[in-house]
């Protein structure tokens, strides 16, 4: 699958600002960038720096005036789907030490405070695929998905509380309750077509077997169709934009178009995460 996606951001910046960019497309094993072009108003020449997940960030500073960020890229997806009767499961002793900073809770996914409610919900199904799905299903099923209702700083604890949020916390109450019974888990941010509106998505990954798969609780997509920009432990490392400065947003517009006709749902009524990505 092949897909026409980027974005453009734009800011004032009434003093000395420096921006960091996390805009552009990730290369993985099923994730190929054909062409990109990443364009700066005014022009500026930024450092760019690959981290060891893959994420790719872009930084330079600006003294005043407006911002305008423009990308653009066609992007190839080759998934790897599976049947979830085909996904493993993984004990605490097998998961990869890689994998340790996903166990543990972070910023915004407080998994030591959601551990009695994890067992409670989610202990009595079979480790892997089902489990991580009733993670899914119990999300969307207690949760309403209202735009405004959260904060950058709502959390993965309050989300299980208030009840509501939008893709950025349904991830992240996803990922703590993966961590709270020991599954790891990560955030993954990226351009998702047929997402209306348009925007910057977010998804998580559970390891089982012995990779990583894409679950989306919010069910506004299947995850073959996410562009991914970057993974981290939670949304505060993948950022699509870091602002050191007084700078200021003043427009976003977000696009992920097929570059070939499609076929398939756009949506799934179930969490589906048969979609293996890295």
């Amino acid at each position: 699958m092949k897909f026409l996606t980027g974005c453009t951001l734009d800011y004032w910046i009434p003093g000395l600002s420096t921006f960091v960019f996390n805009v552009t497309a990730n290369e993985t094993t099923h994730q190929r960038v054909l062409s990109e072009r990443l364009r700066l108003e005014p022009e500026a020449a930024p450092e760019e720096f690959v981290s060891e997940s893959g994420n790719r960030y872009h930084r330079f500073s600006l003294s005043g005036g407006y911002l305008r960020l423009r990308y653009d890229a066609e992007v190839e997806s080759v998934p790897s789907l599976e049947t979830p009767e085909s996904v493993g499961a993984c004990a605490p002793n097998d998961v990869p030490l890689a994998t340790l900073p996903y166990l543990l809770p972070s910023r915004y996914c407080q998994s030591d405070q959601l551990m009695r409610l994890a067992y409670r919900e989610f202990d009595r199904y079979p480790r892997g695929y089902e489990q991580v799905n009733a993670i899914c299903n119990w999300i969307y099923a207690n949760v309403d998905y209202l735009a405004g209702t959260t904060t950058p700083l709502t959390s993965a604890f309050d989300t299980a509380t208030a009840r509501a949020g939008v893709c950025r916390d349904f991830a992240h109450l996803g990922i703590a309750f993966c961590r709270a019974i020991n599954i790891p888990a990560r955030f993954v941010s990226g351009y998702a077509y047929t997402l209306q509106p348009p925007d910057f998505h977010a998804v998580f990954e559970a390891w089982l077997g012995d990779r990583w798969y894409v679950f989306d609780p919010t069910r506004r997509i299947v995850p073959e169709n996410l562009v991914r920009i970057g993974v981290g432990r939670d949304a505060a490392d993948v950022s699509f934009a870091l602002i050191f400065g007084p700078a200021q947003m003043t427009g976003m517009t977000v696009y992920a178009e097929a570059a070939e006709p499609i076929s398939g749902p756009a949506h799934t009524s179930r969490s589906s995460a048969a979609v293996c990505s890295a």
